[in-house]
């Protein structure tokens, strides 16, 4: 495997930066699952295998299912297995994530705002953010799940 430098080594002050901002994230009233649910779908949607494997393994010790976090990557196509906050959730992930693509939907937007109050949609969206960070700092590092 090609050796890549590691930012989080090489920049102690970036590294303070991102964790940082994961402190915050922890520490907003998202629940556990939708901070999970956001990460491992980011994750999918980048290709970021350390990151997928690493919020997997934190989603389970935290309760969620085997069966949701298998289906996650095909949430529209099941009906009853997530929650309407959870789909909003997903939807606006998969948004801000793709978000060169379309942007945000207005309707998606309206949906959400109407879901959510400011604050816990502003968390929901650092959150997206956040681990979007993340995913490209281990992408570009090359970094490899844990064995």
């Amino acid at each position: 495997m090609e050796k890549r430098i590691n930012i989080l080594e090489t920049e102690p002050e970036a590294k303070k930066a991102f964790y940082g901002l994961a402190g915050y994230i922890d520490k907003t009233a998202l629940t556990k699952t939708h901070q999970e649910l956001i990460k491992i779908r980011v994750s999918q949607i980048n290709g970021c295998a350390f990151c997928i494997d690493m919020h997997t393994k934190e989603a389970m010790k935290h309760g969620e299912t085997t069966q949701r976090i298998v289906l996650l990557n095909a949430w529209k196509e099941v009906n009853d297995l997530y929650t309407k906050e959870e789909r909003v959730i997903l939807a606006l992930t998969e948004a801000v994530t793709l978000i060169s693509q379309e942007g945000i939907p207005s309707d998606l937007y309206k949906e959400a705002s109407e879901t959510f109050d400011p604050n816990y949609l502003s968390q929901i969206i650092v959150a997206i953010i956040g681990i979007n960070s993340w995913n490209r700092i281990a992408i570009s590092g090359l970094f490899q799940p844990a064995e």
